[in-house]
């Protein structure tokens, strides 16, 4: 998609003593990405070489640390900063019968989502990577930033053990396709496959 000159951004003052809309609220967050989407548009005809970029980055920030939360930390900022159009990049782990919030990018999320509720515990539960072109679609979504319209998420495995899920928002809707499913699983593999050599 080529790219084009973004518009001048409308004010979004309101005279004081007037309430906002959730639908105002929403449309104004969604605008924020608007120019990041536009900026990034030649990218996006590139999801491969960006994805094996990612790969090589992403072992160079393993190489030599032996910390799981550090390096899942530094996984969910290199993908919520050179992916296009994202707007949360992050990690749930699995706790007995439950998702936890591990570290991500993006705004304060839900830090417990029980198995098969919303796209991360469908996700987990049947064990395979879900793409929600239209998260308002999807039944029993939990809405944790209201400018995402758009999710993927990608179950992490030890062998068969399910240890979790790696979780992205866009504002864009069906932001997500099977490139992104690809190379998200890509990156996976080499974060896991680190973690058993450290004895995870």
């Amino acid at each position: 998609m080529a790219s084009r000159s973004a518009k001048p951004a409308k004010s979004t003052k309101r005279p004081a003593g007037k309430k906002v809309s959730a639908a105002t609220k929403k449309k104004a967050l969604t605008k924020r990405y608007a120019a990041k989407e536009r900026a990034a548009a030649p990218q996006m005809d590139g999801k491969p070489k960006l994805y094996a970029s990612l790969v090589v980055q992403l072992m160079s920030l393993l190489k030599g640390e032996h910390d799981f939360i550090a390096n899942a930390a530094n996984m969910s900022a290199l993908l919520f900063n050179s992916l296009p159009n994202v707007n949360w990049a992050g990690f749930y782990f699995l706790h007995g019968d439950e998702l936890v919030l591990g570290p991500f990018q993006g705004n304060p999320a839900c830090v417990r989502i029980p198995m098969g509720t919303g796209v991360c515990g469908v996700a987990a539960q049947q064990c395979e990577t879900i793409i929600v072109p239209n998260v308002h679609e999807f039944p029993g979504h939990i809405a944790c930033d209201v400018a995402s319209n758009s999710e993927i998420v990608v179950p992490l495995f030890d062998g068969e053990r399910l240890l979790g899920v790696l979780d992205l928002d866009s504002p864009a809707i069906g932001r997500f396709d099977d490139q992104d499913a690809e190379g998200l699983n890509e990156l996976v593999t080499v974060f896991v496959a680190h973690e058993e050599g450290l004895g995870l």
